[in-house]
């Protein structure tokens, strides 16, 4: 007899199949956001309402060069699944206050200072994000629990 899923197993398995409408193939990152073990919001990578997807166009791809010297490539076409998820309990008036957020990897600095603003509380990523040093300063210093599943950097194309 196969044993139930963790809450966190069981809401990180449920932001993956939410991954599966991501309109960038880079990424195919999605978000659900649960409190009280519900679910409030859920979002994934894609462009904004009415303009065009990576899937359809393309990337738009803007070259990052890290502290180190770093080169990478980020595409800037596209919302990521935390913001579309945050964006859509605003738009439904959705409180998030106390809030967990799942998603595939550790936040970018732009999502953790939203996922702080609107007062989500705990953070659960499938895995690391090559440059998330920033985001988890901030989540130390706002309180915020962050926990990462797999100790294993995602990687995708053009990192």
């Amino acid at each position: 007899m196969a044993s139930r899923p963790s809450w966190d197993e069981y809401f990180m398995g449920l932001a993956e199949e939410v991954a599966k409408r991501a309109t960038c193939d880079r990424g195919r990152a999605g978000c659900i956001i649960v409190k009280e073990k519900r679910i409030m919001a859920t979002g994934y990578v894609g462009s904004p309402p009415g303009l065009p997807h990576c899937d359809e166009v393309g990337h738009l791809l803007r070259r990052v060069i890290d502290e180190d010297g770093a080169e990478r490539q980020h595409c800037v076409r596209t919302t990521h699944a935390e913001q579309n998820a945050i964006c859509q309990a605003a738009r439904y008036g959705i409180a998030l206050e106390g809030a967990t957020l799942y998603c595939k990897m550790e936040p970018c600095r732009v999502c953790a200072m939203l996922i702080i603003s609107v007062g989500i509380r705990r953070v659960v990523a499938r895995r690391r994000y090559h440059a998330a040093q920033d985001t988890r300063e901030m989540f130390r210093q706002a309180g915020i629990e962050l926990a990462v599943l797999e100790d294993a950097v995602e990687q995708y194309d053009s990192q």
